[in-house]
């Protein structure tokens, strides 16, 4: 008989033992600010709104980069290459005389290679008719000065303007910025309080945020050497606009 107790005891206390192994759980919730204005659902879920604003800031360029290139053809690559390093180096006095400071003059890209003659009807192949040198060029000046760096180019060697596009500088870029994510701040947070309030709820503080942005439009022309005439070129800058998006999720409370 008091064997039976003792086991009797023993499987009690084992029992005991397995329901206490274990770990022990809990359910967190974000955290409100001092004031306890933020709330929770009654499951314990935050109440919150999710919303996106954008905004919107644009000003008159301030920086132009004209792309051109210098390029030259002959019998052999280093005839090419000879000529082209020369029209290049013709180019680039030329803009400085003009007032282009040599840090604003960069290579874009470089590329020698060869050019074929028309294929032979009988033998179905081609020759090689000589070598091309192309050396391209970014240079970057101010919207008015523009069209004086594309004459001034095309007039001392250079055989190519690709495209001329104006755009921000860095500061510029980045102070209408700031302006832009404040008005998408804005927008965003007049959204929230609207919602907030057809739901009875106020916003009690942001969560989180994120943010992107974009600039544009960019005006941009083609022109070769045939194209200069007499008169000098001109361009309309126009204006950049420099768009912020953000998408912010707020805590909310009871109204």
């Amino acid at each position: 008989m008091n064997r039976r107790i003792s086991i009797t005891v023993l499987v009690a206390a084992l029992v005991l033992l397995a329901g206490c192994s274990g770990p022990l759980q809990s359910t967190a919730t974000d955290a409100a600010p001092a004031d306890g204005t933020a709330s929770s659902a009654s499951d314990g879920t935050p109440r919150t709104i999710s919303t996106t604003g954008t905004g919107e800031v644009s000003a008159d360029a301030d920086r132009a980069v004209v792309s051109v290139a210098v390029t030259a053809r002959a019998e052999t690559a280093e005839a090419a290459r000879s000529a082209v390093a020369e029209r290049a180096t013709q180019m680039r006095d030329a803009l400085r005389d003009a007032g282009v400071d040599d840090d604003a003059v960069t290579t874009a890209s470089y590329r020698l290679h060869p050019y074929y003659s028309d294929v032979d009807r009988e033998t179905g192949t081609r020759e090689i008719a000589g070598y091309e040198a192309v050396h391209a060029y970014q240079i970057e000046t101010t919207p008015d000065a523009a069209g004086t760096v594309v004459d001034t180019a095309i007039g001392n060697g250079a055989s190519e303007v690709s495209n001329v596009r104006f755009t921000l500088s860095s500061e510029t870029r980045a102070e209408l910025r700031e302006r832009a994510l404040e008005r998408a701040m804005n927008a965003a947070r007049a959204d929230a309080d609207a919602m907030a309030s057809a739901a009875d709820l106020s916003v009690a503080y942001v969560q989180s945020a994120t943010s992107s942005d974009s600039h544009g439009p960019i005006y941009a022309v083609r022109e070769t050497a045939a194209d200069v005439g007499g008169a000098p070129t001109q361009f309309d800058a126009g204006s950049v606009t420099v768009t912020a998006r953000v998408e912010v999720t707020y805590r909310v409370a009871s109204a």
